[in-house]
């Protein structure tokens, strides 16, 4: 069988009525057993911008690659140094109305499972503890010689005790947790190699140009496979990590509906699509679910 095509015009966003669209996601909530798919966009309300929104950082800032990170010791020292700055912008980070959402229909059992692209640990933070980090947590460090696992926490502390206090605190922050930096201030940057082995040690999430871990993606297709239907949460789909559940979900002959401010890569695949903001949209269904009768009661 051939690949399936994506398709190269998406649906029109938003082409039914805000009305209709939330009473038909109500409805799929309400038959309890949802999976979750949430970007970037879910957590702009806990002021972490986006990459690829109508303000997306993308348009302005090149994200570190996997290959950068692993074949130059500059791209190395450039990356640490700005992760450091930035990094207390994303630990102090609190999840918005929109994790507490997800959480509380999590509770209730509307949603069975919640699947993440992003790196910021906020479902956890909001109650979410089994949250599948697709693209891993920037909370934690690893080390590429030996494998061995840290915190970002106890990272912070070295980095300081070597280069002092974190240039440029308080500025804004990238999606992947890095600030910009003057030239000088990178190069100069001293990076605290593996406690363990003297390794290189690496955020813990999946760079741009690396893959995902196979298991990962295979629990995330299975958790789909057990749901009766996927809700893309602030996420514009423009990378395969995230579409091809949205494709399996489809072809599995599952509803999918898509809440994004702006149109999405999967627009094409999902019976509703709503342009609508995260937070207050997902605390009212949230609310009228609450005190709605259970049709399973």
């Amino acid at each position: 069988m051939p690949p399936e095509r994506v398709p190269a015009e998406p649906a029109d966003h938003g082409s039914a009525s805000p009305a209709r669209g939330l009473d038909a996601v109500r409805r799929l909530l309400a038959a309890r057993g949802v999976a979750v798919l949430s970007g970037a966009g879910l957590s702009t309300e806990s002021g972490i911008p986006d990459y690829r929104g109508a303000n997306g950082l993308l348009r302005r800032h090149t994200p570190m690659t996997y290959q950068e990170f692993t074949g130059s010791e500059a791209g190395r020292r450039r990356y640490w140094a700005r992760s450091h700055a930035g990094w207390r912008s994303i630990a102090e980070a609190r999840p918005n109305a929109g994790h507490r959402a997800v959480e509380r229909l999590r509770r209730a059992g509307r949603v069975s499972a919640v699947i993440t692209q992003n790196v910021d640990g906020l479902h956890r933070a909001a109650g979410t503890v089994d949250a599948v980090e697709l693209h891993g947590g920037l909370d934690r460090v690893v080390c590429l010689g030996c494998g061995r696992t840290s915190t970002r926490e106890e990272l912070d502390r070295r980095l300081h005790d070597l280069n002092g206090p974190a240039a440029a605190a308080g500025a804004r922050v990238n999606p992947d947790g890095d600030v910009e930096l003057p030239d000088a201030l990178a190069g100069s940057f001293r990076v605290a190699p593996c406690t363990a082995c003297g390794g290189i040690l690496k955020p813990d999430v999946v760079f741009f140009g690396e893959n995902v871990p196979r298991p990962r993606v295979q629990h995330c297709y299975d958790l789909i496979d057990d749901a009766r239907a996927l809700l893309v949460l602030g996420s514009s789909l423009s990378v395969m990590s995230g579409l091809r559940f949205v494709r399996h979900a489809a072809r599995t002959g599952k509803p999918v509906a898509i809440v994004n401010q702006g149109a999405t890569r999967g627009d094409a695949y999902a019976e509703v699509t709503l342009p609508l903001p995260l937070g207050a949209t997902l605390t009212a269904l949230a609310e009228q679910l609450d005190t709605a009768p259970d049709p399973q009661a």
